[in-house]
C-alpha cells in the first residue's frame, strides 16, 4: 500500500524559506510521476511543482517559477520542495501525490492524474 507522509510546514514571515519533505512507503519515489500541489482557504487545489514521469524533468506553476525547487531523493525515499521567498499568497495546505501508473501526468484537474494522496501540511506566511 503507497503511502505519503508530508512534513516541513509552519509560519514564516514573508521573504522566507521552508522545505517540505513527503516520505514515500510502498514504492520507490522515482517509480512514477510525483507533485506537490496546494489548496488555499476557500480556493480550489493547485498544481506547485512536480516530475511529470519517472524522468529528471521538473514542471512548475508559473507562479512559484524561480522561488521553488522539487527534487527526490531514491536513498532516503523522499520528495522535497524548497520554497524561497516565500508571499503571503503563498499560505495553503501543502499535499504531495504520486500517480498509479508509470505513464506521463497532466497535472491537470480534477484529479491532476494522481491516485494517492498524502494529508498535507499546513503553510502560513504572515507579511
Amino acid at each position: 500500500q503507497v503511502q505519503l507522509v508530508e512534513s516541513g510546514g509552519g509560519l514564516v514571515e514573508t521573504g522566507g524559506s521552508l522545505r517540505l519533505s513527503c516520505v514515500v512507503s510502498g514504492r520507490g519515489v522515482s517509480s512514477s510521476a510525483m507533485g506537490w500541489f496546494r489548496q488555499a482557504p476557500g480556493k480550489e487545489r493547485e498544481f506547485v511543482a512536480g516530475f511529470r514521469s519517472t524522468g529528471l524533468t521538473t514542471y512548475y506553476a508559473e507562479s512559484v517559477k524561480g522561488r521553488f525547487t522539487i527534487n527526490r531523493d531514491n536513498a532516503k525515499n523522499t520528495l522535497y520542495l524548497q520554497m524561497n521567498s516565500l508571499k503571503p499568497e503563498d499560505t495553503a495546505v501543502y499535499s504531495c501525490a504520486a500517480a498509479g501508473t508509470t505513464g506521463w501526468a497532466s497535472f491537470a484537474p480534477p484529479n491532476y492524474d494522481m491516485s494517492y494522496w498524502g494529508k498535507g501540511t499546513l503553510v502560513t506566511v504572515s507579511s
